[in-house]
């Protein structure tokens, strides 16, 4: 019996994850452009940003995903972005370190995420898990790259804040175009064939 519940929380889920995906490349392409932000409001956006995509991975997780592969590390994950938003938000004396340090630290584990999500998508058969391995590699390489930063001084960090954030957007796109599947009449952790009859 069809859970028309579980499809509109999943159309919720996906679409909040193409919304963050998309601001995320509008805030990157911004810091790379506008490369002499304050503090206060990268810190701010980005602090906002961690929060409201906690909570869209957390409606992702208990959706109920016809393919079980874009949400189904995004409990603890959810819960990480949640955690680590209220302290950008809440830190008074932040700095760009700080800032940095944060924002590498959730790209890198979200990038990690994405690497078993693409090898799992190989084994289901979805022809594009190379794509979304290449993202999840490019975008993992600059969440390191801002968590040591030691080669990256002055005003070219924005710029690389910036190509994180658009990097990370780009990712989780291209993850909730082709790897979550709704069908009218989906029913959690099942398959349906043609008549409607379980797989």
């Amino acid at each position: 019996m069809p859970r028309s519940s579980s499809t509109k929380t999943l159309w919720l889920a996906k679409g909040g994850y193409i919304l963050i995906s998309a601001l995320l490349c509008i805030l990157g392409v911004a810091l790379i452009v506008w490369n002499r932000p304050s503090v206060n409001v990268v810190s701010r956006a980005f602090g906002i940003l961690l929060i409201v995509s906690g909570i869209v991975k957390l409606i992702g997780y208990f959706s109920g995903d016809l393919y079980q592969l874009a949400f189904q590390y995004d409990l603890a994950f959810g819960i990480l972005l949640l955690a680590l938003g209220v302290v950008m938000l809440v830190r008074t004396n932040i700095t760009m370190n700080f800032i940095c340090l944060m924002m590498g630290i959730s790209i890198l584990a979200d990038a990690l995420f994405k690497v078993q999500t693409a090898l799992d998508s190989k084994r289901f058969g979805l022809s594009q898990w190379w794509l979304t391995l290449t993202f999840a590699v490019i975008t993992g390489i600059i969440g390191i790259v801002l968590i040591y930063r030691t080669s990256v001084q002055g005003s070219v960090l924005i710029p690389v804040q910036g190509a994180a954030l658009l990097a990370e957007g780009i990712l989780n796109l291209h993850m909730a175009i082709t790897a979550v599947k709704i069908i009218h009449t989906q029913l959690p952790e099942q398959f349906e064939n043609a008549d409607g009859k379980e797989c």
